[in-house]
């Protein structure tokens, strides 16, 4: 995986760690698993980076269980951990959606076929403008 795509979405991880950090400071769910859950997140933020692919079955796992668990805080989950965990949190993005992240994985894969940089955020924005907008 390449460095600058992990580093997006562990960036993006540690932001939806910190509201859940927050939930548990301001009380809004029950401390008892609550804090269990946090060092297995933390766990995660640990794993990923040092081996990509055998975390993928813990993130899967645990950014599904945020959508369950803190329903409060599902809309905050970002769309691109979905498609990063791949398999079970596919569940929650709509056929359109999913057809765009396929496209940009085809636009990255590609893009690293020929040795160039990926900018995974400005080739989302590209991605969702609309057909008749100018693309620069």
């Amino acid at each position: 995986m390449a460095n600058a795509y992990l580093d997006h979405h562990l960036a993006l991880l540690k932001h939806l760690r910190t509201i859940l950090g927050a939930l548990g400071e301001a009380e809004q769910v029950p401390e008892e698993n609550h804090g269990l859950f946090l060092e297995r997140f933390d766990e995660l933020l640990v794993e990923l980076p040092k081996d990509p692919v055998g975390a993928q079955y813990l993130g899967q796992d645990l950014i599904c269980q945020v959508v369950h668990r803190y329903p409060q805080i599902a809309h905050l989950v970002p769309r691109d951990l979905l498609w990063f965990f791949g398999g079970d949190c596919l569940h929650f993005m709509p056929d359109e959606e999913l057809a765009m992240y396929q496209q940009l994985d085809e636009r990255r894969f590609e893009a690293e076929e020929r040795g160039e940089v990926f900018d995974w955020t400005r080739e989302k924005q590209l991605l969702a403008l609309p057909e008749d907008a100018p693309k620069h």
